[in-house]
């Protein structure tokens, strides 16, 4: 019979490694594209993100502390959603770096901002997949006693998609030819996906 680690979160968990990330995962990169009122440019990655909604289509992401992209985002109401695939995943970590808000993290990491057609947020040029997002709910969480948590969760309803058409088959996204890069849940963790790792359940009739 196995044995199980029990512990309290508030309490702290006596690991070497926070394990909550790494029990929810791998999760896909909020890799938004967001910029200033006056027009500066912002591209950061968030690790807790996902969609939540199909019609209309909702993403979210959760920032830790009022970053850039949440100000932006609650100044303009627009970002978008760049997909991080594995070529992309070193860029994509330069653009984690502790800079400035004046800082350009397009020019930062070598990307090319590229001109969105329902947002005035561009997105990144070099990805496969975008979404232009409008801002829908920002959300700053509480703790279940109802005290208020240095963290806000953007939602954000899906206006236009961007997908490389190589992509496409038969109608279907390729989610493996893709090469997605997931977060993991150790400091430097990441994986992706592969043919050999895909398996197949359809719902019940």
């Amino acid at each position: 019979m196995s044995q199980m680690h029990f512990y309290q979160p508030s309490l702290g968990h006596g690991l070497a490694h926070d394990p909550f990330n790494s029990i929810i995962a791998p999760r896909p990169i909020g890799w938004i594209s967001s910029q200033s009122g006056d027009g500066v440019l912002n591209l950061a990655p968030y690790s807790f993100f996902n969609a939540f909604n199909y019609v209309p289509p909702i993403i979210g992401f959760a920032s830790i502390g009022a970053k850039d992209s949440l100000k932006n985002i609650q100044e303009t109401g627009e970002f978008c959603w760049n997909l991080v695939t594995k070529p992309l995943a070193e860029k994509m970590n330069q653009t984690c770096a502790a800079v400035g808000p004046q800082v350009d993290e397009f020019q930062l990491a070598g990307l090319t901002p590229k001109a969105s057609s329902v947002v005035a947020v561009p997105h990144v040029a070099q990805t496969p997949v975008a979404f232009e997002c409008k801002l829908s709910q920002c959300i700053q969480l509480t703790t279940a006693s109802g005290d208020a948590v240095n963290t806000w969760l953007v939602l954000g309803e899906v206006v236009g998609v961007h997908i490389d058409k190589g992509l496409l088959k038969d109608g279907v996204f390729d989610t493996i030819a893709a090469q997605p890069a997931l977060r993991g849940g150790g400091p430097a963790d990441y994986f992706t996906i592969s043919e050999a790792l895909k398996f197949q359940i359809y719902r019940p009739a």
